[in-house]
């Protein structure tokens, strides 16, 4: 292909955000019997939108490109193809799989696993490293699909461990991110040595150039399926976010956990030094919490995934690169510790939850600056992110009263009470207490007292006044110290170019004046900054004020 976005024989395909599925029905007529019974239990009401584009065009042995973001279901739109496609009878590596992680990997060969439930003689195994290589050897006899990471891909083409005559068809999967980890290179040899005819898949969330350059060397004609924009950021999923200083994020944490109560969490920290340090200060605090990130052993990342899959661990601790393949439809809320450094991270990791139809919350926390990249999440994902307080001392005590309280009704509905009846009663004529008040000790010792409240990050509200926007620092647009009729505050702008004046106060630097006076073309510095509050400017003397003036009163910002 010479240019994907010029070629005629590349069919764009626009998925708009209403459009209706036809359900599993639209495409059972193409399916193995067997297949359709699998799906269906594994509670396939309604095909996604890159479900139903992708599926037909696959099973047709069409070249695909499908852009859509993590928890689309993507993996059903080309693990459904790839199990009608396997030869059962053929007992060769017939599929290959590539994903970024190794969670990504087990994850999306457990759900072909699924899909392959009652196709007899089809064989999946997921391989990457960090796992006994001699091992993956011997199970990789009779394997006809191959779920892994390019580079142990890789690792078992160079001792031909894998052999590629027989492969008819290569998933691409989270493109995107393989190019991001560095697998460029091991995704293009990996192509580049599948001898015969084969179909390509490649999935992404976004389209940069290099992607688009394995598209044109290694697909033909290939058909791009595409989740319209309004898609990626997740419709039922409610964002907000908080304005916190970063020392108070420990804090902010456990009030959002203490206060919304989710069975199931997931925090997104920026480092794995942050991911361990957020894990102990929970668990300090008596919650179920594990840690997942790159520097742990494979047994420990294992560990940590299934406590949290079946519910013994209620909060996951992760970095993007770690949660790649973390895929749990009941996580009930995201927190961001950090905010991600990619904006893409944002979508990805505010779809891990609001799956499979159901509600779902996010809570971002914000520090100084970081409120220029909420707004800038805002305009290119074209989403809101609601800014929201955290809740008051007093309601998260009351939600730990309540949650304590109903719990221990639904016990004493299921449970015979009169032992512990009798118990209370002589406690009550021993101490000759109120009833009422012996409950109030007792729930006093489970919810304890009101915690501090978290103070907002004033800097985020401060800094746009000093930007231009006027209203922010005050209701009649001055701030403090005032600001002139153009809008330059007195207390930051002007005050400088005071000091520079010379203001002998008996503080350090009071006497800028005569150090003016010292330095060469001080003098003249001098009277320009005069002239510029007197109003008196021409071209020349701005432009020369713009070296050598004011503007060297400020701190040159990073772009």
């Amino acid at each position: 292909m010479s240019n994907l976005l010029e070629k005629e024989e590349v069919e764009l395909v626009n998925i708009p955000e209403e459009a209706e599925s036809n359900g599993i029905a639209a495409i059972e007529h193409l399916l193995d019997e067997r297949i359709v019974r699998a799906v269906k239990d594994m509670g396939f009401q309604k095909l996604s939108p890159i479900q139903e584009q992708a599926i037909p065009y696959l099973l047709a042995g069409e070249d695909i490109i499908g852009q859509a973001q993590t928890g689309t279901g993507k993996t059903a739109a080309f693990g459904i193809p790839a199990i009608q496609k396997v030869n059962p009878e053929l007992r060769k590596l017939q599929t290959i799989i590539l994903c970024p992680t190794r969670e990504l990997a087990i994850q999306a060969a457990e759900e072909l696993r699924k899909i392959a439930k009652y196709m007899h003689g089809i064989k999946v195994l997921p391989i990457y490293g960090g796992q006994d290589i001699g091992r993956q050897i011997s199970a990789l006899r009779g394997v006809q699909i191959v779920v892994g990471t390019p580079g142990r891909v890789m690792d078992h083409m160079r001792r031909h461990t894998i052999k590629l005559e027989h492969v008819n068809m290569v998933v691409l999967d989270e493109a995107d991110e393989m190019l991001n980890m560095g697998f460029r290179e091991d995704m293009e040899l990996i192509l580049g040595q599948i001898p015969n005819e084969h179909q390509t898949a490649l999935f992404s969330a976004t389209m940069p150039k290099p992607i688009l350059d394995i598209t044109h060397q290694f697909q033909k004609d290939a058909k791009l399926v595409k989740v319209a924009a309004k898609e990626l950021t997740i419709p039922l999923v409610s964002q907000k976010y908080y304005r916190v200083k970063s020392q108070d994020k420990d804090a902010a944490c456990i009030r959002l956990l203490e206060y919304y109560q989710p069975k199931l969490c997931l925090i997104f920290c920026n480092t794995k030094k942050k991911v361990d340090e957020v894990a102990e200060v929970l668990k300090l605090h008596g919650y179920q919490a594990e840690g997942l990130h790159g520097d742990m052993s494979q047994a420990q990342r294992d560990v940590a995934m299934n406590r949290f899959r079946n519910g013994s661990t209620n909060i996951l601790i992760a970095t993007d690169v770690a949660a790649r393949g973390i895929d749990v439809d009941d996580v009930e809320a995201v927190i961001n510790y950090d905010i991600p450094q990619d904006i893409e991270y944002y979508v990805h990791r505010i779809g891990r939850t609001g799956r499979a139809g159901r509600k779902g919350r996010s809570f971002t926390f914000v520090s100084g600056r970081e409120i220029f990249k909420i707004r800038e999440i805002e305009k290119i994902c074209r989403t809101t992110v609601e800014e929201k307080k955290f809740p008051g001392a007093a309601k998260v005590l009351k939600a730990k009263a309540d949650k304590y309280l109903n719990q221990a009704w639904e016990l004493h509905e299921h449970e015979d009470m009169e032992l512990m009846k009798k118990f209370i009663q002589r406690k009550l004529e021993e101490e000759g207490c109120d009833v009422l008040e012996l409950a109030a000790a007792m729930l006093k010792m489970q919810v304890g007292d009101k915690s501090e409240e978290i103070p907002v990050d004033e800097f985020a509200v401060r800094r746009p006044g000093r930007f231009g926007d006027r209203n922010d620092r005050g209701g009649d647009g001055r701030g403090r110290g005032g600001r002139t009729r153009d809008g330059r505050s007195r207390d930051g702008y002007e005050r400088r170019v005071g000091d520079r004046r010379g203001r002998d106060d008996g503080r350090p630097g009071g006497d800028r004046r005569g150090r003016d006076e010292r330095r060469p073309g001080g003098d003249r510095r001098r009277r320009e900054e005069f002239a510029e509050r007197d109003g008196r400017r021409g071209a020349e003397g701005s432009s020369r004020r713009g070296r050598s003036g004011i503007a060297n009163s400020f701190p040159k910002k990073k772009r």
